[in-house]
């Protein structure tokens, strides 16, 4: 049976009113991050037990009769890895989502090795998902075909998906952990990034201040560039080879050639607008270079360092024990905060930040355990 894809307003306010009457549906999107300089959704899939419909943003100038159904916490909407499609929802539309299930979340609680949605419908299924589509251009019109049973293949299972997992975490008594982490994914938005465009390229802490200055220059003009050209930032020029031509400075089209992932084609087609900003990153006066900044440095302590030590092979134990990945059991970076402030009491580990209810009541006791041990 063909997969509807509903094009125009009304479609959608009926839609909408469908979906309110159901108890569960299940939603995903598509994106256009890997074609375009902005990404944008792009498609929206929608499943109910019975049935499965398909969005089309592009086409529609007006979804917001789907805000208060996905707002309402008494149906359930149940996604898989949910925190870049709530980001992107809230985004794009304004929506809010209230009632999550995620799939994904369930599979690492419940110890799965892989949690991608394409290995678990595998494995439990024996549902086969066409991953050539997870990379096409999604704001391409018209779909193909290829493209649309993909795309409805993403919501069709996650019913029964969502079953099954559920019952395991209860066998395993795990469904509370998993309310409380989908309470927190529900909060996750898109922060809008300020300052510096060099605060976001990894490895730029490394670069002196001049090295900062051009490094500066090369990633406005591959914001520049990326812009005039529609394109995702990696398809101009990778960070890598950015932070080279920071660190090397070539003043040549030969020079530029000589540094990783800039072939004479790119040399010839770029070279001019790269050796500009080069330049232009060598004529920022003395007083003006940037500075990157450091935060507070942490002066070590060997008794926190041997704290860390005993919490960290206590984590490894617990994470075996519970069959679970250490980073989903507590992340490094709670754990270090954990071994600095050594709390002695139940009170004082729940007012760490970042320490979850069912974390200081499932595992607290052997927390408070382990940070006393100055071994």
């Amino acid at each position: 049976m063909p997969v509807p894809i509903l094009t125009t307003t009304a479609e959608i306010e009926e839609l909408a009113a469908d979906l309110g009457r159901e108890t569960v549906i299940a939603v995903d999107l598509e994106a256009d991050s890997m074609h375009c300089y902005k990404e944008k959704v792009c498609l929206l899939q929608f499943s109910t037990p019975e049935r499965t419909v398909l969005v089309d943003p592009l086409d529609v100038g007006d979804l917001s009769s789907l805000a208060p159904v996905l707002a309402d916490p008494e149906v359930r909407k149940i996604f898989h890895a949910a925190d870049y499609d709530i980001r992107c929802l809230n985004r794009d539309f304004g929506f809010a989502i209230c009632g999550l299930f995620d799939t994904m979340t369930a599979c690492q609680f419940l110890g799965e090795e892989k949690v991608g949605l394409a290995d678990v419908l595998g494995k439990y299924f024996g549902v086969l998902l066409d991953k050539q589509y997870q990379r096409a251009d999604w704001a391409a019109r018209p779909l193909t075909e290829g493209m649309i049973r993909y795309a409805a293949e993403d919501t069709r299972h996650l019913h029964r998906l969502a079953r099954l997992l559920e019952e395991k975490l209860a066998v395993k008594g795990r469904l509370e952990w998993v309310a409380e982490e989908f309470a927190l994914l529900e909060q996750v938005r898109f922060q809008e990034q300020e300052g510096p465009l060099f605060l976001r390229a990894k490895g730029a802490a490394v670069l002196d201040r001049r090295q900062l200055a051009v490094l500066e220059a090369l990633l406005q003009w591959r914001d520049q560039e990326a812009r005039r050209r529609d394109s995702p930032l990696f398809k101009v020029l990778g960070n890598k080879t950015l932070l080279e031509l920071a660190g090397t400075m070539p003043r040549t089209l030969s020079g530029l050639t000589a540094v990783e992932g800039i072939s004479p084609r790119l040399a010839d087609r770029c070279g001019k607008g790269l050796l500009g900003a080069i330049a232009a990153g060598l004529t920022v006066p003395e007083s003006d270079l940037p500075v990157y900044p450091r935060g507070e440095r942490r002066v070590r302590d060997a008794a926190v360092d041997r704290r860390l030590a005993v919490l960290k092979e206590w984590r490894k134990e617990a994470a075996a024990e519970m069959e679970m990945d250490p980073g989903i059991v507590i992340n490094n970076a709670l754990l270090e905060e954990i071994a600095r402030r050594r709390p002695t009491s139940s009170a004082a580990l729940e007012g760490i930040p970042g320490m979850k209810n069912w974390q200081a009541r499932v595992l607290g006791e052997r927390i408070l355990e382990a940070v006393t041990t100055d071994a």
